[in-house]
């Protein structure tokens, strides 16, 4: 008993304790003083063979010897007696009982053998080895109505377990019992067993010749088992015994009931070899192909592969490139089955149909391309998508021929596209031309209306307003401008192209207030390009000069005013534009010089740039500089040198120079 407290006193206060209560007293353990190593030392080899050594030898029951009958009589009853102990104290060991039966089967008591077996079955019927091992005994000391018995309750009690079936029945067979064993397969067939099961049935009856009655069983098994491996099974068991009609019924059957079983392949492909074993190249061709149109892409890689080596064999150049479309079928279906947002392989793959020339096909493919909409409304994920609907439109356009539908993919695309972000002029433009060129301008007129709406672009309005000019539309043509250019008023492009709309139709005021509606702008993109093309309406200018007589002076002025407000807006707001102001000034002069005595040279003395050679260092691609130089001309304007405090310096220098190459020269 462990104190009060619950605390385990140590082993030397125990020993303390039991030494004083019983008045013993034990000796001390002794400290070692040195612990220095001894002289003569022993190895741990040399421990365990002393030990070896001297081990005392085992202990072996005598030897017995039986002289008589009363000897036997006790030695079996105490045998008898050490099984029964064993089996009362561990009833569930098996092994027990087995034992104890051999023994007694050893000493010829069949009796009390078999009753042990039927003790031992009654503790664990549920064990087949069990009922195995009590039949194999009834069948050694041929007791056969007794091995019925046993495997009677065995198949009764563990009808599931096959083993117990094949012995019963390759028990009767042996015993030349076909009848009887013809009964236990018809039992067991009950049950519905697997295919070998079927299969062990088929081949006991083929071992007696029996045909019909194997035939009979393997509809039953195909029925049981409707799996392509089961048909195939059964048709080469009719084709085995020639019966050719017989084996491509069972096949044809097979394909009506299993073409979307997983593994329909393997049929296709045993149907095909069974048709190109009859010598019937055709038939298996159209296996083949019926196989390659019905199945998944992804589980015709087999019957693919036995297609292409069948066409290389037996068939001709259609053929092989045929086999060969398909296997490129399979590849580019692969591809978009793996990444369905790979558009390089759907074009790739919508072509090879194309050329193919099956249009329910392109479709399909068509509608399965432009289903894979880009995650992401992003006009650079959409670029390559948006090519999927225009390949489909023009194919239903001009291969199929089908308008209404041509008409309903535009429709769709478009619905598509989320023009808030972004848009695509070009599927505008190609819906309108569409219709266009079936003759429909209302829709078309109404298609780019809607475009400029909910999606201006520089080319719908180039476009647009080419197809009204073309009709001869010249309202439709200003009113389209005019939207331009509420659109867009810094376009210096929209600008010029609505001023030579005018001039083209001689409307000269229109084309001057345009000018003037121009330059008035706050902003401008180009401005230099609205400024050069006031040539041709100086020269245009000019001519009127010279046809008219009267206001000559007050058609000059207004020319030279607009050059003075090019050169001011030159001068102020684009500063850094030296090259088109030195341009604009040598246009003006000309003019100038064109007028005659009406012409003012001096007014452009005093604003004439001068040419100068400069330096400027060279920068890289990546926008760095590097040690190299390159001339380049510069333009020096009179009134740049009074805000340039060393513009005088630079004078003497450029003078200095040129007397000096001056004086090189000579």
């Amino acid at each position: 008993m462990f104190p009060p407290n619950g605390r385990v006193p140590s082993l030397c206060r125990f020993s303390e304790m039991a030494s004083g209560s019983l008045g013993l007293q034990l000796p001390r353990s002794t400290r070692v003083k040195n612990k220095t190593a001894a002289a003569i030392q022993i190895t741990a080899e040399q421990i365990l063979r002393e030990a070896r050594e001297r081990q005392e030898p085992e202990i072996r029951p005598p030897k017995q010897s039986i002289t008589d009958s009363d000897d036997l009589a006790d030695y079996r009853l105490r045998r008898r007696k050490g099984f029964e102990d064993v089996i009362r104290r561990a009833r569930w060991k098996t092994g027990t009982w087995v034992a104890y039966a051999a023994w007694e089967e050893s000493q010829g008591d069949i009796a009390r053998a078999r009753s042990i077996w039927e003790r031992v079955l009654e503790v664990d019927y549920r064990n087949p080895t069990l009922w195995l091992q009590a039949a194999a005994f009834e069948m050694r000391i041929r007791c056969i109505n007794h091995a019925r018995n046993i495997w009677d309750r065995a198949v009764a009690f563990l009808p599931r377990v096959d083993q117990l079936w094949y012995k019963y029945a390759h028990m009767e067979e042996i015993l030349g019992n076909v009848a009887g064993a013809r009964l236990i397969f018809e039992r067991w067939m009950d049950w519905q067993p697997d295919t070998q099961g079927w299969l062990s049935y088929i081949n006991f009856e083929l071992r007696y010749n029996e045909v019909d009655r194997a035939r009979a069983i393997y509809e039953r098994f195909v029925v049981c088992h409707p799996r392509p491996s089961s048909f195939i099974k059964y048709a080469k068991f009719e084709a085995k015994r020639g019966e050719i009609a017989r084996a491509r019924a069972v096949y044809e059957r097979a394909v009506d009931l299993l073409s979307e079983d997983e593994e329909a392949e393997q049929l296709f492909v045993a149907f095909a070899g069974f048709e190109l074993w009859c010598k019937e190249m055709e038939r298996a061709r159209c296996i083949y192909r019926y196989a390659l149109d019905h199945l998944p892409k992804g589980r015709a890689e087999d019957v693919h592969k036995e297609y292409v080596t069948f066409e290389k064999q037996y068939g001709d150049t259609h053929g092989i490139e045929d086999a060969i479309v398909r296997q490129m079928r399979l590849k580019y279906d692969d591809e978009v089955r793996k990444n369905p947002f790979n558009y390089d392989s759907w074009f790739d793959y919508i072509r090879l149909e194309e050329n193919g020339g099956n249009k329910d096909m392109v479709r399909e493919l068509y509608e399965r391309a432009i289903a894979n909409v880009p995650p992401a409304e992003e006009k650079r994920y959409w670029k390559r998508y948006i090519y999927l609907w225009i390949n489909y439109s023009l194919y239903e356009e001009l291969d199929a021929q089908d308008m209404d539908r041509t008409r309903e993919v535009y429709r769709e695309c478009l619905k598509l596209i989320p023009h808030k972000k972004f848009s695509f002029a070009k599927i505008w433009l190609m819906a309108a031309q569409f219709e266009i060129r079936q003759r429909n301008l209302k829709v078309a007129r109404q298609i780019l209306g809607n475009a400029i709406g909910m999606a201006p672009n520089d080319k719908i309005f180039k476009s647009y307003i080419e197809i009204e000019l073309h009709l001869g539309n010249v309202n439709r043509c200003r009113i389209l401008y005019e939207k331009y250019l509420e659109w867009a008023p810094a376009n210096c492009y929209a600008w010029l192209k609505y001023t030579e709309f005018e001039r083209t139709l001689n409307e000269t005021e229109r084309a001057r207030a345009l000018f003037e509606l121009a330059i008035a702008q706050p902003a401008l993109d180009m401005p230099e390009l609205l400024w050069k093309k006031t040539k041709p309406w100086i020269m245009r200018f000019r001519r009127i000069i010279m046809i008219l007589k009267s206001n000559k002076g007050k058609r000059i002025e207004r020319c030279r005013g607009v050059f003075e407000r090019a050169f001011d807006y030159f001068r102020k707001n684009v500063p850094e534009l030296k090259e088109e102001r030195a341009m604009l000034l040598e246009e003006w002069l000309n003019l100038e010089s064109s007028f005659g005595s009406l012409g003012d040279i001096s007014i452009l003395q005093s604003k004439l740039p001068r040419k100068v050679k400069r330096k400027r260092p060279i920068s890289s691609e990546d926008g760095t500089r590097t040690a190299a130089f390159e001339e380049c001309m510069d333009y020096i304007f009179p009134d740049e040198v009074a805000l340039a405090p060393n513009m005088k310096l630079l004078e003497a220098a450029y003078k200095w120079k040129k007397q000096k190459i001056a004086t090189d020269e000579n």
